[in-house]
């Protein structure tokens, strides 16, 4: 083999003997099972060598001239804590770069975002598809349980067809002291979610704006990552100011920072998703992030994180190879003992390969024909769902339902008439939001929308409750990435429903990720890395 000019090491130059690698107890390894073993060990520095067989890796010893293997270059440890923006962890009191997200419907629940906190994780409370006395209810709970901890919050979802609840919920939150919003599923931005990003900011003695109240934003389009990473309108303040939501002074410091500093690029995802690879549109916003930084001079750039398709430590080593500031997972946190989500409900996640997941209709933005991606295997969800919404953009009311369609529709879907479900339909916009029941009276197509959406909302709280009589209506958000999951966790604790915990699932994608990013690193430089060496099984981790 030719010599090769070593790399990674200082004190080589021009005239000076190379340095090499001597031997300490543990010799250097050239063999495919001593690669594989010296690169998982990610948190000692690793010494490239070059032997007689080719490229290997030597741990400890000694380095200087002359003597042992001569020396290519010098990997430093990888901490999973090292992944990402150093940044994130400073603004928000986390020891790693990591955010599990706000499943809806409370499936992220109190206890999750709770045992998150305390192993230095971020979590976010699912508040979406819930009232707000329940909202409240989950609140007063983390804040007696976390008190002052930075490192948790709860989501505001946008609600294009209640924006009075929206509003609420985000008054509820300000009230209270939540210290970090997560803003997902918005279009555009609204009345409320400006509130939350305006509200606390303040001026410090050197004059830098200062947040008090942190909002994150999920995107997945260029024009809303746009949004949330520019300052609000001034429309939008002035009228906030003007209403007595926000101060004089908070709308002028609004108008000098963006909308949200941590913004989440969502990729193909469980959920509400656009379905697109991370790897195309994670840098087109981290670009866009860029020129926006420049257009406006912030004094602090927004953070980038990625979320959609985390199912597996090499996905999440990818994310972050790619530039992501952290990371978010969300459906498989579903599988967490600490998860909302019924027992029942999780056997049948567990048992999901990577393309058993189709869209389905909305149930909160069910006119709009905004869809969701939710597992198939074992539940007709998907395919019932998508019967209503396509029932509805044929009909005009369900007065012009034909009989027979009108018949199966009762009996396949609803499991009772569809007078007794509008029944039930007008007692729960009663207590909820009166304005649906009006505006049901003026518009017979509305009146069909909100009996079609009793399904579509019902299907996931029966998968949080396990009505196993239901079992095959429950919409279970995921996509791909929990298919890969599975299989990663295989025969493994995680896959073990006593023991998969949602702390336990981030170390191990977390520390996975450090060894598939050091194999990556040892590849660099000419190393035969084996596959053995990218892979990671999970383990029970401190």
């Amino acid at each position: 083999m030719t010599t090769t000019q070593p790399q990674g090491v200082s004190g080589a130059g021009a005239g000076t003997a190379p340095p090499c690698w001597r031997p300490g107890p543990e010799p250097a390894v050239f063999d495919p099972a001593g690669i594989t073993a010296y690169a998982g060990r990610v948190r000692e520095p690793v010494h490239v060598v070059r032997g007689d067989a080719g490229y290997g890796l030597a741990v400890g010893g000694a380095l200087g001239p002359g003597g042992g293997c001569p020396l290519v270059g010098t990997v430093p440890p990888v901490y999973p804590e090292w992944l990402g923006d150093r940044g994130f962890a400073e603004a928000h009191g986390t020891r790693f770069p990591y955010v599990a997200g706000e499943m809806a419907g409370g499936i992220a629940t109190t206890r999750m975002v709770t045992a998150l906190a305390g192993a230095g994780l971020l979590g976010f409370f699912g508040a979406a598809g819930l009232g707000p006395d329940r909202v409240a209810r989950a609140v007063a709970e983390l804040t007696r349980d976390l008190g002052d901890r930075p490192n948790w919050g709860v989501n505001l979802i946008h609600s294009p067809a209640e924006p009075r609840l929206e509003w609420q919920v985000a008054d509820l939150l300000l009230r209270h002291g939540v210290r970090r919003v997560s803003a997902s599923a918005y279009l555009d931005l609204t009345p409320a979610v400006v509130r939350c990003s305006a509200a606390g900011l303040r001026q410090d003695a050197d004059g830098r704006v200062v947040r008090d109240t942190r909002l994150f934003a999920k995107v997945s389009r260029r024009e809303v990552a746009e949004r949330f990473m520019s300052p609000a309108p001034d429309a939008l303040l002035d009228a906030l100011v003007r209403d007595g939501a926000l101060t004089a002074e908070q709308g002028r410091l609004a108008r000098r920072v963006p909308v949200a500093e941590d913004v989440t690029v969502e990729a193909d995802s469980g959920g509400h998703t656009d379905n697109r690879p991370l790897t195309v549109v994670l840098p087109e916003l981290l670009a866009l992030r860029d020129t926006l930084t420049a257009r406006y001079g912030y004094g602090r750039p927004v953070r980038v994180g990625a979320a959609g398709g985390l199912g597996t430590p090499a996905a999440v080593a990818g994310a972050f190879a790619l530039g992501a500031a952290y990371v978010t997972t969300g459906s498989v946190n579903q599988l967490a003992v600490e998860s909302g989500l019924s027992a029942d409900a999780r056997e049948l996640l567990a048992g999901a390969g990577v393309t058993d997941v189709a869209m389905a209709p909305a149930a909160d933005m069910f006119e709009q024909g905004v869809r969701v991606q939710v597992v198939t295997r074992n539940t007709l969800f998907a395919a019932r769902a998508g019967r209503l919404y396509d029932t509805y953009r044929r009909y005009r009311s369900l007065g012009d339902l034909p009989a027979d369609l009108r018949q199966r529709l009762e009996r396949e879907v609803f499991g009772a008439g569809l007078d007794e479900i509008w029944a039930r339909t007008e007692r729960f916009w009663q207590r909820r939001d009166p304005e649906q029941l009006a505006r049901a009276a003026r518009d017979p197509r509305h009146r069909m929308a909100l009996v079609f959406r009793w399904y579509v909302g019902n299907a996931s709280r029966w998968a949080i409750e396990g009505r196993v009589e239901r079992r095959t209506d429950y919409q279970l958000w995921a996509g791909p990435a929990l298919g890969a999951f599975n299989g990663w966790v295989r025969g493994s604790l995680l896959a073990d429903p006593e023991r998969c915990t949602v702390t336990q699932i981030a170390l191990n994608l977390l520390e996975g990720a450090a060894v598939v990013t050091r194999a990556h690193q040892l590849r660099t430089f000419g190393v035969p890395v084996p596959d053995a060496a990218l892979t990671f099984r999970p383990r029970q981790l401190a």
